[in-house]
């Protein structure tokens, strides 16, 4: 068994590296892929709107991906690691004030309108910058976007905005909303948030609730003998031990995100026509943090912090929670983050000893009940592995003499009580790493973050020196200065642990064989699957 698990962590390694090398045979598989047919793929959720404009989130781009595009997509190779999408080129001027997209000719939404610069500049100053999650930060300083054409758009910073940032960001922030149908109404409450119209490889056809959303091919594409698919239909099956069982009778053709459970996969990777997929979530990195409420005066002292962290077997979780699909965790930028990953910060080793040690030097002897103190542990209900975390953590807290209470919530009062109302003492959090620093990890130990924001700073935690290197760094066009700036952010947060990170890792696909081109590119599952195709 042992060595089942390694090999899992070495393919997980290597994923990019096999990608790479395999690129241009997946090329040719997609212009030789074969044209028309229906996939149906599992889902677990029905999220409450399909703007990723507004919502950017993994759930949401699921589905909305395949209708709504951005200005460009991830890859494994080409400039920057970027595709082109609805623009063609990106140029940021030398003072780091301004970004010179040239955008794609002869789109039309799926109504039949011109895809024109003016969607573009709609949807960064009265959607992206007001009103998602992560562009917010990322257009912080957006002052305004000229159109001097209707296939060019320059952005205006009143702050130098690294283009690194922004190309980094470009994949998940940047969908582009039609401005005909948006502009005048509330955005937020816009009908077309749930029928979403784009400019994608997809049109939106139906959704009905508790059974499936249905997407048809759109036979006026501007990619060439694009898309490859006549229609996707994603059945909705909230129970993941379903998913399985969907596949093994042919139901469905695909599950993503490992909507089959860890536990099942090396059962039904032996089944006849079945494949797992393990590539195509390179730029979709999941983060098990615990979050800290640093309101707590006995969280307050960095020796109790530090205490916690030792006492965790990163291991041992890698090994029992996630069967060997993750890697143990050093910091708050991932490994397979190479653009930025700093190998020189020093992670907690699990050390029980220590951690007694450095609770007894706290001021908190066990009692004679051998309790040192009570806290209540709130696990992120989004994952079977976020809550069997929470039962692992509490069992070793428990062992340095550490009472914890858990406390299981479903998501909306898990996402109230820890991110509106702080009632925590310590959650389990599944952050993801989207590229950059900057798009949304250093908002998980920024101060003067708002109350009510999700997977953000809510624990109070607040360090002068390192609100500092953030703001610096967000405002830094040298790129080699900024890596230099998000080295120490590293540094920081792994002494001072605002946050302890534990494991980092990528999720499965399972897919019939028939199903060609799955995990072709590092955000596969939320990407627009135009060259995904099914053989006869």
């Amino acid at each position: 068994m042992t060595g089942f698990l390694i090999s899992r962590r070495n393919l997980l390694l290597a994923a990019g590296a096999l990608m790479t090398a395999a690129l241009p045979m997946a090329q040719a598989w997609a212009e030789d892929a074969p044209r028309g047919g229906r996939l149906v793929v599992a889902a677990d959720s029905e999220p409450r709107t399909l703007n990723p404009a507004i919502v950017a989130s993994n759930g949401v781009f699921f589905i909305a991906s395949k209708v709504i595009e951005p200005l460009a997509e991830a890859m494994m190779d080409g400039e920057g690691g970027l595709a082109p999408r609805l623009a063609t080129s990106w140029e940021g001027s030398e003072d780091g004030l301004s970004v010179t997209f040239k955008l794609r000719e002869g789109v039309t939404w799926h109504d039949g309108e011109p895809f024109t610069s003016a969607d573009v500049a709609f949807s960064a100053m009265e959607v992206w910058k007001p009103l998602q999650n992560l562009g917010r930060v990322v257009f912080a300083n957006l002052d305004t976007v000229e159109t001097p054409d209707a296939h060019t758009a320059i952005f205006r910073f009143s702050a130098p905005t690294p283009i690194q940032l922004i190309r980094n960001a470009l994949p998940v922030v940047t969908s582009v909303l039609p401005k005909h149908l948006y502009e005048g109404t509330d955005i937020a409450a816009n009908p077309a948030n749930k029928a979403p119209v784009g400019t994608g490889p997809f049109k939106f056809a139906e959704h009905r609730p508790g059974e499936y959303y249905r997407l048809t091919r759109n036979d006026a594409y501007w990619g060439e003998e694009l898309p490859k698919l006549d229609e996707i239909v994603f059945r909705v099956l909230p129970d993941r031990a379903a998913a399985a069982s969907a596949l093994e009778a042919g139901e469905i053709q695909l599950a993503a995100f490992s909507q089959v459970p860890l536990v099942d996969l090396e059962r039904i990777a032996s089944v006849p026509g079945l494949k797992v997929v393990t590539e195509g979530y390179e730029a979709l990195t999941y983060q098990l943090v615990v979050e800290i409420n640093h309101r707590n005066e006995i969280l307050a002292d960095q020796r109790v912090r530090q205490a916690l962290s030792h006492a965790i077997d990163r291991e041992f979780v890698v090994d029992t929670v996630f069967l060997g699909y993750a890697q143990a965790a050093t910091g708050p930028v991932p490994q397979n983050a190479p653009q930025f990953y700093n190998p020189d910060v020093k992670p907690y080793a699990f050390d029980i000893e220590r951690a007694n040690r450095l609770l007894d030097e706290a001021g908190y002897p066990r009692g004679e009940d051998g309790k040192r103190f009570s806290l209540r542990l709130l696990p992120a209900p989004f994952f079977s592995e976020t809550r069997q975390f929470g039962d692992y953590l509490r069992q070793a807290l428990g062992k340095v003499g550490i009472d914890v209470t858990l406390v299981n919530n479903d998501t909306p009062a898990h996402l109230k009580a820890v991110y509106t109302d702080h009632d925590f003492d310590i959650a389990v959090g599944s952050p993801v790493f989207r590229g950059d620093p900057a798009i949304s990890t250093t908002i998980l130990v920024q101060s003067g973050i708002p109350d009510g924001v999700p997977f953000s700073n809510q624990g109070g935690y607040a360090n002068a020196e390192l609100d500092t290197i953030i703001d610096q760094a967000a405002e830094t066009i040298d790129t080699e200065a900024r890596t230099a700036l998000y080295n120490d952010f590293q540094r920081i947060v792994v002494e001072d642990l605002p946050l302890i990170n534990v494991a980092e890792w990528g999720f499965t696909t399972v897919a019939s064989d028939t199903v060609l081109n799955v995990g072709n590119n590092p955000r596969w599952p939320v990407s627009n699957w135009a060259d995904t195709a099914l053989a006869p």
